[in-house]
């Protein structure tokens, strides 16, 4: 009796432990990076690290396509993969695309560097992930700068994951870029993958800090973006800051020119926080924002000044090179291009000489209807004038007078003040 209660609880315990590993099947997390490399894409990649390592995830495979981004997100992805508890794997794919500039450090960061069939791995310039040439010509000594920090940097990254160090340093040096079968002849990646099918098959088995992975059947479970990640991708570009910086900018001088308006005061509020918000995120050349500054100051100064266009002149210069010194620390694409400084220069112009400049001025002239338009004219008295009164013929009617200093009738009479339906008034010395 007792024999044949232990057969049947053995075979409920091995059916037991079938159904268990059954249920808990090996997941692996999956997030795909197709842009340029910035903030969000930062945030991002960690916050996906995070929960698949609270899953218990085989690894994260981060499905890469890039020309290439900022060197400070590039950093913090890179110690997110030195920090992370679980394996990384990047695959650049699918066929055809690029991890070029920030993506050359960041496949190399990874434990399994992988790469679809005909896809392209560099360059990774400085010039590229640092200050551009195209918009302001770096001198030697700050290339050689960049250039030797950005080859220790991906040198270390190399070294650390027993890659070719060599092309690493050439693909920052020399700006080197080479194919899928290349980098994996030149030991510069691990693996060259058809497609994620493909990759899992052959990742399987291999062995990352002294454990293997299992990923034949594993469960693939891609990790969306977040709402706030998706907006910020599209939100932290350059290109959305100066506009509003443009909002700020004419946000103010609204207010200043039709006081009492709100709208644009608010608007130029709100525009300013975000601004300045950004302004932390984004790599803002201060020269930059300088330029800007200094180009607004000339406008308004121009309103008021006899310089017959002068000073706007050297806004407009000034505005010019200061939106394209504006971004020059970022890398390629996150530069603004003519296509936004151009426009955005001709209509700054055009607000403050046309718009901005008429409503300002309007503020400081004097006023040219009413009773307050009377004040400072002149006129002869039709009778005498003291401080008791006296009457005076002016816009057209006749009006009170008063004077401490008497004023003969015919003499002429200066308007100083308005007191109720009586004008005060003093003689004009002729």
């Amino acid at each position: 009796m007792s024999q044949l209660f232990m057969n049947r609880f053995g075979f409920i315990a091995v059916l037991g432990l079938l159904l268990g590993a059954t249920v808990h099947a090996e997941q692996i997390g999956l997030i795909k990076i197709n842009g340029a490399i910035g903030p969000a894409t930062a945030s991002y990649i960690s916050r996906a690290l995070n929960t698949a390592a609270a899953r218990n995830d085989e690894c994260l495979i981060i499905q890469l396509d890039t020309p290439g981004g900022l060197l400070e997100s590039t950093k913090q992805i890179v110690q997110s993969f030195y920090a992370a508890k679980i394996p990384v794997v990047v695959y650049v794919a699918p066929s055809g695309a690029c991890a070029g500039s920030a993506g050359v450090f960041i496949t190399l960061a990874a434990d399994i560097a992988v790469m679809a069939p005909h896809s392209s791995l560099g360059a990774a310039h400085p010039v590229e992930i640092g200050a551009s040439g195209s918009v302001e010509k770096m001198d030697e000594v700050m290339k050689q700068k960049m250039e030797n920090y950005a080859s220790s940097f991906i040198e270390t990254i190399a070294d650390k994951r027993h890659r070719n160090v060599q092309w690493a340093k050439s693909a920052v040096v020399e700006s080197k870029a080479t194919t899928a079968e290349k980098a994996l002849d030149g030991n510069v990646i691990d693996l060259i993958a058809d497609d994620l099918a493909d990759l899992l098959k052959q990742i399987d088995g291999h062995k990352i800090n002294g454990k293997a992975l299992k990923t034949i059947g594993a469960t693939v479970t891609e990790i969306p973006m977040q709402l706030w990640e998706r907006f910020a991708q599209v939100f932290l570009r350059p290109e959305v800051m100066f506009i509003l910086m443009l909002m700020v900018i004419y946000g103010f001088i609204g207010e200043l020119s039709s006081p009492g308006a709100i709208l644009p005061g608010v608007v130029g509020a709100i525009a300013l926080v975000l601004v300045l918000y950004m302004s932390a995120i984004l790599p803002v050349n201060v020269a930059g924002l300088a330029l800007i500054g200094l180009a607004v100051l000339l406008f308004i100064v121009d309103i008021f000044a006899p310089t017959h266009g002068v000073l706007t002149a050297g806004g407009i210069v000034s505005f010019f090179i200061g939106a394209m010194m504006l971004f020059s620390h970022g890398g390629n694409e996150f530069h603004l291009s003519l296509k936004w400084i151009i426009p955005a220069t001709a209509l700054t112009a055009a607000f403050f000489v046309f718009v901005a400049g008429k409503g300002i001025r309007a503020q400081f002239k004097p006023a040219s209807t009413g009773i307050e338009s009377m004040l400072g004219k002149t006129t002869n008295a039709i009778s005498r004038i003291d401080s008791a009164g006296g009457k005076v013929f002016i816009e057209g009617e006749t009006w009170n007078a008063a004077s401490l200093t008497p004023i003969e009738t015919g003499q002429t009479a200066e308007v100083t003040g308005v007191e109720g339906l009586t004008l005060q008034v003093k003689p004009k010395n002729n």
